[in-house]
């Protein structure tokens, strides 16, 4: 099956997993009610910036499509939500287009429909950094994800099954790369081993992209007649991966990815140390179920509930979320715990000041 294909196949496959339970942890963590907010909704503001770039709020549309037909139609609708709500987008990984220069088109369109917007290449750990120039020179990128998809390719048919030297190739993409590079997990989240190893190469930007959003491994086990069933618990959640990077003091920026659907997640992920939220799954559900229209109501909606959840906290912007106390408990707490870290210093945050 050809790469163009196979993105289609896996578009298509992601959306018939929306109906299984998604564990990404943020169950096990609860914000603090503040009872005496002391504040006006005229004064909440989600504007951010992130890494560099400014948004209308700490939203990333993450990356969805890597080529095919299919995908130049869902990308074109993604930008264009991505510029009616501010919100920053990545795209897919551009592989197909660099081996097939008539695939370029598919993502150039992004930039063409949103040119203000902050827009994120997408390339993987083994990728050499003069096509990871193209991939940005592409697209006009404002930063470049870096895909590490271990789980992914080891299961896949069509796979890779030789990891060695992705460290190296990165710190070559850092050193190469114009923009700020962000290092992105695909599902199956970033420990704080890595997060540390990949500071010391020079990443400062971390997507940690954790269990409990789509699944490749899942995916991969559907186009493989269930052989893959065994494997589909293996992960770090989502929320237990960035507290572990955020506990790591190694990061710039971190955005939270994986098994997030609504504003409420979005802003647990924020209290928990995140610069943004990325959304793929329930964003390309709203997109097939609702059309760009339908996208853009979900992503406005999410937005809505950001702004009244730090009303009724008494925040007045993103970056305040990061003072707000909240209370981890269940498996994350357990995980924490056993990886040695203090759960205590989030809950008792002295909020509101």
């Amino acid at each position: 099956m050809s790469r163009i294909t196979r993105k289609d196949e896996h578009i298509l496959t992601a959306l018939k997993l929306e109906h299984r339970p998604m564990v990404s942890g943020f169950g096990d963590i609860t914000l603090v009610h503040n009872a005496l907010p002391e504040l006006s909704e005229a004064e909440v503001s989600l504007d951010t910036m992130l890494m560099g770039k400014p948004i209308r709020a700490p939203i990333v549309i993450n990356a969805i499509t890597g080529g095919g037909a299919m995908s130049a139609r869902i990308n074109k609708a993604l930008a264009v939500a991505a510029r009616e709500t501010g919100v920053a987008m990545a795209v897919g990984s551009q592989a197909v287009a660099i081996e097939r220069p008539e695939a370029e088109n598919s993502f150039r369109e992004v930039r063409k429909i949103n040119p203000a917007g902050m827009v994120m290449a997408n390339i993987s750990a083994r990728t050499p950094p003069e096509h990871a120039l193209r991939a940005i020179e592409m697209i006009d990128a404002d930063a470049l994800q870096v895909h590490l998809n271990g789980p992914q390719e080891a299961v896949m048919k069509e796979g890779e099954r030789d990891f060695r030297g992705w460290t190296a190739n990165i710190a070559r993409l850092v050193s190469a790369s114009p923009v700020p590079v962000i290092v992105k997990e695909v599902g199956f989240g970033i420990s704080g081993e890595v997060a540390r190893r990949l500071y010391s190469i020079g990443v400062e930007h971390f997507d940690v992209g954790g269990r409990g959003g789509t699944n490749f491994i899942s995916i991969e086990s559907i186009r493989n007649d269930g052989r893959q069933r065994a494997l589909e618990s293996w992960g770090i959640t989502t929320a237990a991966s960035l507290i572990e990077i955020e506990s790591s003091d190694v990061a710039a920026t971190i955005m939270a990815t994986g098994g997030l659907t609504n504003g409420l997640d979005a802003a647990k992920a924020l209290a928990l140390g995140a610069n943004a939220a990325g959304i793929a799954g329930a964003y390309l559900k709203a997109l097939f179920e609702g059309n760009t229209e339908g996208l853009i109501r979900r992503i406005e909606n999410m937005k809505a509930d950001m702004r009244k959840i730090q009303l009724m906290l008494g925040v007045r912007s993103p970056e305040e979320m990061k003072k707000v106390p909240i209370v981890i408990t269940g498996k994350t707490r357990e995980w924490l715990t056993e990886r040695g870290i203090e759960t205590g210093c989030f809950s008792c945050r002295p909020w509101p000041p």
